[in-house]
């Protein structure tokens, strides 16, 4: 199998265009990991780096997946700390506002009215990058308050806090518009689709501190006192259980389910078109992993909120002080109670997400438009029914999937004391990227494969009458 795919690989260099593709895509993403390396001016960032480094085990929570999809910038204080997610979020409230705004709507379906809801994404990136850049800076004043532990003298390093602000805004709102130009310039002129490629290689970037700890769960330094013993049975399991995982999402990823659609011969103008079969698809996993962002970044705020009630009220209101402290204590990271309202919300996300993007009446007026039909279901209204009873049962299917994958990592962080750097690697966001882009980026490779008659990486062997 693996000479297999070395040969595939030999293959995509034979192809002159797709050769130079991925060579700049190489090269682009390369650049990216340069700015998430270059440290901002007048910041300590290698007393972030070493607090996170000593750390590493409390890098859950929001803090922590931030630090995941920026590639390590953040806690380098570096130009890239804002990663590409301002324009992510920025182009997911355009698409939610699409499914609401009429306006946004039809402006969808016009021609050249795309390239304009890109535009105003574009716009509204710059509005996220200030914003955020402002609460990050302000952030690196108090780092005592947002990632905890001691840090003699600061981060800050300038005596002019106002200049100091101002330089960190503009210079992480460049870094995130470089990293966007870039994403935008290796879908067109790279292999695959450049914003998820940024994030995937961040992603990727930390294996090296996932497989060091790894390493050291099972050979620790001599003179270092262990905590945990683990042994070539658990090694295995891990290796079975990432391999399961893997799988598994590669397979959900894919999953389907195929409408047969029923084409009737019809004639326009003097032209007359034949009629035919296809099929629908509707994927299992509609919403992808924004269910599990969503759900992450959300309970973040609870556990913050009813901490600082609970100190505000303990001096005149003891017992609502108590009250507040063991619901905050509950709401913590990791806890039962998280696992179980994080369950919940990605369920509801889920949900959400296939209601605010999938039209069901959309589809079926256009599928009556052009004299398709269902077999076995009316036009119209009863195609639209049959479509939402179709997605609500495989979203389920699709919203379950996404809860196990979503609380592996904290299982084995919490109940097998597996440092989280590995853990996050077993499910979660990470996974569920990485794969996806990895599939979406094969696929598109093979299609240049098969263009030039060449095998490809997801099916092997030429098709026999393919053209």
């Amino acid at each position: 199998m693996l000479r297999s795919i070395l040969s595939t690989f030999g293959n995509c260099l034979k192809i002159p265009e797709l050769k130079s593709r991925i060579i700049f895509t190489i090269l682009m993403l390369g650049v990216c990991r340069l700015i998430a390396l270059i440290p901002i001016p007048g910041l300590d960032g290698a007393s972030l780096a070493q607090f996170f480094e000593e750390n590493a085990n409390k890098a859950g929570g929001l803090v922590g997946m931030y630090s995941l999809f920026t590639g390590g910038a953040l806690e380098k204080c570096a130009i890239g700390s804002l990663g590409i997610m301002p324009y992510i979020s920025a182009t997911i409230i355009i698409q939610l506002l699409s499914a609401v705004i009429p306006q946004l709507s039809k402006l969808v379906r016009e021609e050249g009215g795309r390239a304009k809801i890109i535009q105003y994404g574009r716009y509204l990136t710059v509005v996220l990058c200030l914003g955020q850049g402002f609460v990050m800076a302000l952030g690196w004043e108090n780092p005592e308050k947002v990632f905890g532990g001691s840090f003699p003298g600061g981060l800050v390093l300038i005596e002019n806090v106002w200049w100091y602000r101002i330089q960190t805004v503009l210079l992480l709102t460049t870094g995130t518009l470089l990293l966007m130009w870039l994403g935008e310039q290796i879908t067109d002129r790279g292999i695959g689709n450049g914003v998820s490629l940024v994030i995937t290689v961040g992603i990727l970037s930390r294996v090296p501190m996932a497989v060091t700890s790894a390493w050291l769960m099972f050979f620790p330094p001599k003179g270092t006192p262990v905590t945990n013993t683990f042994h070539m049975f658990h090694a295995v399991a891990m290796l079975l259980l990432i391999v399961a995982v893997v799988a598994g999402v590669i397979a959900v990823t894919q999953a389907q389910r195929k409408i047969p659609v029923q084409y009737a011969q019809r004639a326009v103008g003097r032209k007359v078109y034949a009629g035919g079969t296809s099929f629908m698809p509707l994927r299992v996993n509609y919403a992808g992993v924004m269910p599990i962002i969503f759900a992450q970044a959300i309970l973040m705020f609870p556990e913050k909120i009813f901490s600082t009630l609970a100190g505000v009220t303990a001096k005149g209101y003891a017992s609502v002080s108590k009250v507040f402290e063991v619901i905050a204590v509950n709401l913590q990271f990791g806890q039962p109670i998280y696992i179980g309202v994080e369950a919940l919300m990605i369920m509801f996300f889920s949900y959400f997400w296939v209601a605010t993007q999938f039209n069901e009446v959309q589809i079926a007026d256009d599928l009556k438009k052009y004299g398709g039909y269902i077999p076995g279901v009316r036009p119209g209204q009863a195609t639209s029914d049959f479509l939402h009873r179709a997605m609500s049962r495989i979203t389920l299917a699709g919203a379950i999937f996404l809860v196990v994958i979503a609380v592996i990592p904290t299982l084995m962080y919490r109940l097998v004391n597996i440092p989280f750097e590995v853990g996050q690697f077993f499910g979660g966001t990470s996974m569920l990227i990485a794969v996806g882009v990895m599939l979406d980026t094969m696929r598109q490779m093979e299609s240049h494969l098969l263009m030039r008659h060449y095998d490809g990486f997801l099916k092997k062997g030429r098709i026999r009458g393919r053209f």
